[in-house]
């Protein structure tokens, strides 16, 4: 089982117009609300792709059965931490160039004691997992020190992977072993303190990762694709050229199939062809809709990984 951590869920409000006019009135072409969270979004990807599992961290009692209704359909498992108030709104306002403006909000405030609610109930369940994830922002009232303390209860056997903010992955990498780190480009140059001009300079900045402990890291870079390391090899995947509706979710896909692909015991290289075909798949989706698989395998047989 794939165990993901979502400490901050949001309802997505995508919006499409055809071009963004600050101080202008603005007029929407399409808008799509989606119940989603980076981890969430995980769940929901690992499912698709066959593999089970299930879905945990802080919810809203405004909203939760929105939330679980959504990931029963999916097949995902549950269980949260409720916590009293509304769920965050994150508005993505997409222009018909494809330029991504995003305004996300932070949300209710969550105590200490819904904290320790979490971190104990990931303890409980964790054990049965073999991979677990934790991704994402963290709500009002939660310092980034939370990443460390939910991580540091979960089993030594089990593969964590993290996807979040420098601090919050300070935090994570100070608290136990880490398999894989997943950056994108500007998370990998903020985390390294350097400006990476090519796929050498990313190699070499995401050594900064594996030089405090994180075994492998798993670089996105948009259309471009991805850079996968553990140090010793490294290996980049082009994506396909698609049609992008929307870049939201990607990362979230393509960390889903890293997942799938560990359970599977595939090599590297093709654990990142894996990775870059579910994270292309989930741009040809609208608004914050993740990859379908018939795509992903469309994808995936167009696309190879080669060593650097």
């Amino acid at each position: 089982m794939i165990l993901t951590i979502c400490p901050n869920p949001s309802i997505d409000c995508t919006i499409e117009l055809d071009s963004l006019n600050v101080g202008k009135l603005n007029k929407i072409d399409s808008k799509v609300e989606t119940y989603s969270g980076k981890a969430l979004n995980v769940a929901v990807g690992v499912a698709r792709l066959g593999e089970q599992s299930f879905a945990t961290g802080f919810m809203s009692e405004d909203h939760g059965r929105m939330f679980e209704h959504v990931l029963d359909k999916e097949g995902v498992k549950h269980g949260f931490i409720y916590n009293k108030g509304s769920a965050r709104v994150n508005y993505k306002i997409i222009d018909k160039r494809s330029m991504l403006t995003e305004i996300n909000d932070r949300g209710e405030t969550v105590d200490r004691d819904k904290q320790l609610d979490l971190i104990k109930f990931v303890e409980k369940i964790a054990p049965e997992s073999e991979i677990a994830v934790m991704s994402g922002s963290l709500p009002k009232g939660v310092s980034h020190e939370f990443y460390g303390e939910v991580l540091s209860v979960i089993p030594k056997h089990v593969k964590v992977i993290v996807d979040t903010e420098k601090n919050n992955m300070l935090s994570a990498i100070g608290s136990r072993e880490i398999f894989m780190a997943k950056p994108n480009l500007r998370e990998l140059e903020s985390f390294a303190g350097e400006t990476v001009v090519d796929l050498k300079d990313m190699v070499r900045a995401a050594y900064k990762y594996i030089d405090k402990g994180v075994q492998n890291v798993l670089v996105s870079l948009g259309a471009d694709g991805a850079i996968l390391t553990d140090g010793k090899e490294s290996y980049f995947c082009k994506s396909a050229s698609v049609a992008v509706n929307s870049t939201v979710g990607a990362g979230d896909s393509m960390v889903a199939a890293a997942c799938v692909g560990l359970l599977k015991g595939v090599p590297m290289h093709e654990l990142l062809k894996m990775s870059v075909a579910a994270g292309t798949a989930s741009v040809t989706t609208s608004g914050t809709n993740l990859f379908y698989k018939d795509k992903y395998n469309e994808i995936y047989s167009k696309i190879f990984s080669q060593k650097m």
